[in-house]
């Protein structure tokens, strides 16, 4: 069963070799009490070391159950140890944080014995030994003959072959030593036991074998044995053990629970550094979310927004900003030795008026945009506009129907201020007042059948403080500011005022003198909400006259705006069913106007704006103009001049005298373009870039009221053809002036007869006057004579009809949550244009990029020096924990030596320590977490008093949390792999010495 063939151990102590075995034989029944006795230092306790695979040979073998331990693995050894010896130690070494019978179930656990099974062997072994009653105890609860019987017990649960016994009764006394050794008499009767004693009294008492040693040597065996057939190896493999890792959590969980107070120290200094990161996150994750709420907010204010017809306004606005292009070597363009003009004004003003209109194809961008691509990620809505050209007509509180729009109001106060028309500038700029538009179409949801008519966003945003959202196509929504008030161009707007007190304001503004304004207005939500307004659609404005079959805008008179507004017949009317104002967290708002109304309404009026008749007449007959009742201008259509003087002289006869002399004078007042040719001409050879420029620069200084430096500085930038230009064309209006001037003085002489008569003359060729040149007769056709062709378009009039396909809007506006999605839209953008025609690409002005391009950058550096701050803090946390586990490693040297005596593997033993850091990182993260969570209170409190932005918190995210106590076990346990491998390591031996 168990030979030891020459056994030798040699010891090293510095230069010297001790000889602690000195060729030892021995071999042992497999049933039998076996007595070492021998003087103090003799190597007792290293063979029964060596025999029970704690310590190992130098030379010779150790051979057991006819297998040689030679080639044996750290595998083997534990193995061995854990299925076929029992250790019983003069010291009991017992772990003390354990239970008398978790101590006991030990052994099983590293056996792989199920949890039920450890539980009942564990009883029974303890009630064999009589401690039955006493499962619950901790070992320093128990006498010394109780520990000492409950080691016997935790040596014989495994039911080893071999049972070794170390001076068993050293510590006990006289009586309690007897009671040991019967126990250990009974036990031999079956299995083979090996005590060390100094005892010989025991020995011979007890023992039916005793071998004594000196100086390493055996000296004497009283009934050797030796074996007459060589037994051969056992068959299979030997068994392994492993501690679960349930297992080494309950050791390192008991074992921290006898030191409640330094573990708790230990894991609030291990959560310090947990604490700071946890705060610094929620810091970051509080700031996060607030950018994230501003970017989507603003996003939300300033979409990415393309339409059909644009004006590129960059270079304006990079202009405005003060962005100056420096030159191809990269500077300004001059030394640094004075100080030189930046025009900006010029550049400026050449911006304006070079800025050219761009036109985009929405319908094939809104088709990709619709399919399935790479934008769908990162696009949060879109919304479509379309050139709908509806009016809105309201009244106001003097009962006048008006048109409910600031830019027609700002329009119509211009033309009384200063004169003249300024519609066309409207027209060209007026994407610059969008801001200011009263109306305008809130955003539809993402999801189409979704039966809501706004978007999420928009519920994020507002509060809906009076009546109900939008539920009908007919319903629109009034929107205030956060204090509940709307600008006083909106109260003119919708008729909440009259508007000839606007330009009644205006007036006394410019002249320098008093007004009286009114006291701050008020209504309630129940009069706004009683609110209605009447959509006329541009088809809907054209009334029929069937006397000339021509069609007729009734609403250029306010005879006809009151036909269109009271109609039932004509328009659409709405009505105003709640009023939302912007919610207290939100940064920005995505509306601009003050009535914002579904695209459930832009799609009806569309359906209802191809229904017209005379938008249907219109499709029915490209050919023709139904306006006018005319055919369209076709390429081919000429008139001769010829047929041009046949038909002036048919078509002046048919007026009358006065009529007849108002067509000679408008006629004789123009100069035929020779004269005025000869005139211009002679005046400008005259003229040279000197004289010019101190010409205009005196004429400009005087007309605008500046200082004739700013002006010569705006001149000294025109090159010679644009300057001359300027001036040719002055010179031609002065002499048509003065032409007309002079003749219609001549003229003023003669009375209407006398003038009709020499029209008359004149178309009649008499010798008495001078007849009409061909020049003449061109000028009377082109101003006096009635159309005869429209010298529109088919598409012009499907546009002025409002005529639209929801295939093709005018306006398309893509918003984003964050400005890494409106890049990553900008770039597909770019993609879609590389895949398309010149013809088809998208050219846009991204506004916000220009203005707000540093924002990523800003936010990505605060991050990363957040970063830096959690990674000084990670390193300080982990060298701690090392340190500690460490400590921990001092500390259980004994526990070490005791778990590998009954089979734990070095493996076993890492994990034990391992477990032990983990419960410490688990501890100090949930410690750092719970801490953090109470901080955030007076840090909040602290925040919202510095900043005055209530929405701005410190938050810890949930995950980030549990991220961070993960984080802190990983850190703990990769701390501690060193220490639990120096555990590892540890020579059981020397382990078990320890105390």
């Amino acid at each position: 069963m168990l030979k030891l063939q020459r056994i030798v151990k040699d010891y090293q102590a510095g230069d010297t070799t001790v000889h602690a075995l000195r060729g030892v034989s021995l071999q042992f029944r497999e049933s039998e009490f076996v007595a070492i006795l021998g003087h103090s230092g003799c190597g007792k306790t290293t063979m029964l070391n060596i025999i029970g695979g704690l310590d190992h040979y130098t030379s010779g073998d150790l051979i057991i159950n006819g297998k040689s331990t030679k080639d044996f693995s750290d595998a083997d050894w534990d193995s061995y140890r854990n299925h076929s010896i029992g250790f019983v130690f003069q010291s009991y070494n017992l772990i003390p944080h354990q239970t008398v019978l978790s101590n006991v179930e030990l052994a099983l656990t590293l056996s792989g014995v199920s949890k039920s099974e450890c539980r009942e062997r564990a009883k029974k072994a303890l009630e064999s030994v009589g401690l039955g009653d006493q499962l619950d105890k901790k070992p320093n609860q128990m006498s010394g003959g109780q520990m000492q019987r409950v080691a016997i017990a935790r040596a014989l649960v495994n039911d080893p072959d071999i049972l070794l016994a170390d001076e068993p009764t050293g510590a006990l006394d006289s009586e309690t030593s007897v009671q040991v050794m019967e126990i250990l008499k009974n036990i031999s009767k079956d299995r083979l036991i090996i005590m060390v004693t100094h005892n010989p009294e025991l020995a011979e008492t007890y023992a039916s074998r005793i071998v004594r040693l000196k100086d390493g040597e055996i000296v004497d065996d009283s009934a050797p044995y030796e074996e007459t057939v060589e037994e051969k190896p056992a068959a299979g493999k030997s068994k392994k053990t492993s501690m679960s890792f349930g297992t080494a959590l309950s050791l390192s969980l008991n074992n921290l629970m006898t030191k409640k107070g330094r573990t708790f120290l230990t894991a609030f200094a291990g959560s310090i550094g947990i604490i700071g990161i946890a705060l610094i996150l929620s810091l970051s994750n509080g700031i996060q979310t607030y950018i994230d709420r501003v970017q989507e907010d603003t996003l939300s204010s300033y979409p990415l927004t393309i339409e059909a017809e644009s004006m590129d306004m960059s270079s304006m606005v990079t202009t405005m900003m003060g962005v100056h292009s420096p030159d191809e070597d990269g500077d300004g363009g001059h030394d640094l030795d004075a100080v030189y003009s930046n025009n900006i004004m010029y550049d400026m003003m050449s911006s304006f008026a070079s800025a050219e209109t761009q036109t985009n194809n929405l319908k094939d961008f809104k088709t990709y945009l619709e399919g399935d691509n790479e934008l769908s990620s990162h696009i949060s809505s879109i919304s479509y506009d379309y050139d709908l050209g509806m009016s809105i007509y309201a009244k106001d509180t003097d009962g006048k129907v008006f048109k409910s729009d600031v830019t027609e109001l700002l329009q119509t106060c211009m033309s009384e201020l200063y004169g003249g028309d300024y519609s066309s500038y409207f027209e060209r700029f007026g994407s610059a007042y969008s801001a200011m538009e009263t109306w305008g179409q809130m955003l539809p949801p993402q999801d189409s059948e979704s039966g809501e008519l706004v978007g999420d966003l928009l519920h994020e945003q507002y509060d809906l403080i009076y009546g109900s959202w939008p539920q009908n196509y007919d319903e629109v929504m009034l929107i205030v500011n956060k204090d509940n008030e709307i600008s006083d161009l909106v109260i003119y707007s919708l008729g909440l005022s009259a508007q000839d007190e606007v330009v009644e304001s205006m007036q006394h503004m410019l002249d320098g003198s008093e007004f009286d304004t009114k006291d701050i207005q008020s209504w309630s939500y129940e009069d706004l909400c009683d609110m209605s307004f009447k959509i006329v659609l541009p088809a809907e404005r054209y009334q029929y006259d069937s006397a000339s079959g021509t069609y007729t805008d009734v609403s250029t008179t306010d005879t006809g705006l009151d036909f269109l507004y009271n109609s039932d017949d004509v328009g659409t009317r709405v009505k105003i069913v709640g009023i939302l104002r912007p919610n207290e967290n939100a940064v920005s708002s995505m509306l601009s106007g003050a009535i914002g109304y579904t695209s459930a309404l832009t799609d009806y009026l569309v359906e209802k704006a191809g229904q017209t008749e005379i938008l249907r007449k219109q499709k029915a007959d490209p050919a023709t103009d139904v306006i006018l009742g005319l055919p369209f201008l076709t390429d081919d259509y000429s008139v001769s001049d010829e047929q041009k003087e046949a038909d002036v002289t048919d078509y002046l006869e048919t007026l009358s005298v006065t009529e007849r002399a108002a067509a000679y004078t408008a006629m004789m007042s123009v100069p035929s373009e020779k004269y005025l040719s000869a005139i211009v001409d002679q005046q400008m050879g005259s003229l040279d870039r000197a004289s010019i420029e101190q010409m205009v620069i005196s004429t400009y200084a005087q007309q605008m009221s500046v200082d004739e430096a700013t002006v010569k500085s705006y001149i000294a930038q025109m090159g010679d053809e644009t300057l001359f230009g300027y001036v040719e064309q002055s010179i031609r209006e002065q002499v048509t002036e003065q032409y007309a001037a002079g003749v219609q003085a001549r003229l003023s002489n003669m009375t209407s007869d006398q003038l009709a008569m020499a029209l008359d003359l004149a178309l009649e060729k008499s010798p008495a006057v001078t007849p009409l040149t061909s020049e003449q007769y061109n000028w009377l056709y082109d101003n006096y004579m009635p159309a005869t062709v429209s010298n529109g378009t088919y598409e012009d009039n499907l546009k002025l009809l409002g005529d639209v396909n929801l295939a093709s809007p005018k306006t398309i506006n893509i918003y984003a949550s964050t400005f890494a999605d409106k890049d990553a839209i900008a770039n597909a953008i770019e993609q879609y244009n590389s895949s398309v025609s010149e013809d088809d690409q998208i050219d846009y002005t991204d506004y916000v990029a220009l203005l707000m391009s540093s924002v990523t950058t800003i936010i990505n550096a605060i991050s990363y020096v957040l970063i830096a701050f959690v990674a000084i803090s990670l390193v300080v946390s982990s060298i701690m924990i090392g340190i500690i586990t460490y400590i921990s490693v001092l500390e259980r040297t004994k526990e070490i030596g005791i778990l590998r005596a009954i089979g734990a593997s070095k493996r076993d033993i890492s994990r034990v320590f391992n477990a032990e850091t983990l419960i410490e990182g688990f501890c100090s993260g949930a410690i750092g977490i719970g801490i953090t969570l109470l901080l955030i209170i007076p840090i909040n409190l602290v925040v919202h008093h510095l900043t005055g932005i209530e929405s701005l918190n410190a938050i810890l995210p949930v995950a980030g949390g549990a991220a961070l106590v993960v984080i802190s076990m990983a850190l703990t346990f990769i701390a501690g792999l060193i220490p639990s491998g120096i555990a590892a390591r540890k020579d059981p031996v020397e382990a078990l010495r320890t105390e």
